[in-house]
């Protein structure tokens, strides 16, 4: 198991790495440079750029930018001055990472609950009904979603509020129109895994000694099916805690995605190449959970790398 682990950590390290040297890289070919300005002379530019480090080779700039982050400094904006990168993610990630919590949640237990109900369900008109519910969860783009749960439940019926996060209340329509479509991938997946295990000689085995339906559904169901589950819930967790730039936007959300989007449009690389990489780490990280969860129920998963 320790083994496996170091495996993970290492391939995962390996992957941060090459994101932070293609974002750099990407970052520098972009075309003139991130502190000119119509009102800045050629010497003041120069002097800027050489106040944040850009007058040193390429090559020289990330070997400084990957020393100053293991340090926990990822640079100061070019935009705000005297503001750090760091300061902008914490103050950023808080509202982005409240509304993936709450998200992930609501896209766990309906997911996995509607799945379940898919699989067990006698009813062909009811599995209709569901998957064509699911087909719609999927095919609909969230921006959509996002603009018809305003106008219905925020425009027309006045019952819930559609700008922010500072109530309970504020996070049921964003978190419903960023997770719909997880809900349905979960439930999909769900249903199928469940409907693959349930048909195993080891369940009718279960059934025939007189086990409860409780103890099968369970401990021999569940913990089975749950896998491919676990395997997509890895990544999806780390979307939803990144958060999604439509959301934000479409909801007035101060959060990473908005800062992000904001950083592109004025050309604030520092900030920009700050979020990729956290939220790369986080997607990393997220992995490497669900990597360890399969090996545990599973250790035959341990072999796979």
């Amino acid at each position: 198991m320790i083994k496996y682990i170091l495996k993970r950590l290492g391939l995962g390290l390996l992957t941060l790495f090459i994101l932070i040297v293609i974002t750099f890289t990407l970052t520098k070919v972009m075309p003139g440079s991130p502190l000119q300005s119509k009102n800045i002379s050629g010497d003041v530019l120069a002097k800027m750029e050489a106040q944040y480090g850009l007058d040193k080779p390429v090559v020289t700039q990330l070997f400084i930018y990957i020393k100053n982050m293991l340090q926990g400094d990822l640079g100061t904006s070019y935009k705000k001055t005297g503001t750090s990168v760091t300061s902008i993610i914490k103050q950023s990630m808080i509202p982005t990472m409240k509304l993936g919590l709450v998200t992930t949640v609501l896209v766990l237990v309906v997911g996995i609950f509607s799945g379940i109900m898919m699989a067990k369900s006698k009813s062909p008109v009811a599995k209709g009904a569901w998957l064509t519910g699911l087909t719609l969860g999927v095919s609909i783009p969230n921006f959509l979603v996002a603009l018809l749960l305003m106008i219905l439940f925020g425009v027309i019926f006045k019952a819930l509020p559609i700008i922010g996060l500072s109530t309970p209340l504020h996070y049921i329509l964003p978190a419903v129109a960023q997770g719909l479509w997880p809900i349905s991938a979960v439930a999909r997946l769900t249903q199928s895994s469940y409907e693959e295990v349930i048909r195993q000689d080891y369940i009718t085995m279960a059934k025939a000694k007189g086990i409860s339906k409780s103890t099968i559904l369970f401990r021999h169901v569940l913990k089975n099916a749950m896998l491919p589950v676990i395997t997509y819930i890895g990544p999806m967790v780390a979307f939803l805690l990144t958060g999604s730039v439509t959301i934000e936007k479409i909801f007035t959300i101060p959060g990473l995605g908005r800062e992000f989007t904001n950083a592109i449009m004025n050309h604030d690389y520092t900030v920009v190449m700050g979020i990729t990489i956290f939220m790369g780490a986080l997607i990393i990280m997220c992995n490497l959970i669900a990597d360890l969860l399969c090996a545990v129920i599973d250790p035959r998963t341990r072999k796979s790398l």
